[in-house]
């Protein structure tokens, strides 16, 4: 037992009465000198939850506005360098004719 506990009081179980049928988490908080146990009703956890999941969709919202500046900023420099996805392609089939010629002669 460590030293400035009391021996009365578990720490496994609440102490503190709450309401009948309600369903919910028991947490403890503090340091081993002052332990003070709440209850968290399920109530409480769902709305934390949805406020989580809101401020999540909002991150992955500003997220894909960031990504799609992005890809047009790199379209008008490839547009300014005069690199279209198909001249790139054209190159590759042309290079890729050209290994298999070798190849075969």
């Amino acid at each position: 037992m460590t030293k400035g506990m009391d021996p009365n009081i578990s720490r496994r179980l609440c102490i503190k009465p709450h309401e009948k049928g309600a369903k919910g988490f028991i947490c403890v908080s503090g340091n081993e000198c002052a332990c003070s146990f709440y209850f968290l009703r399920i109530d409480t956890i769902r709305a934390a939850k949805i406020t989580l999941g809101v401020k999540f969709s909002y991150v992955m919202v500003a997220l894909t506005i960031v990504g799609c500046i992005i890809m047009v900023i790199k379209g008008k420099q490839a547009v300014k360098r005069q690199e279209t996805l198909t001249s790139i392609n054209l190159e590759k089939k042309a290079q890729w004719r050209e290994e298999a010629t070798q190849h075969i002669c």
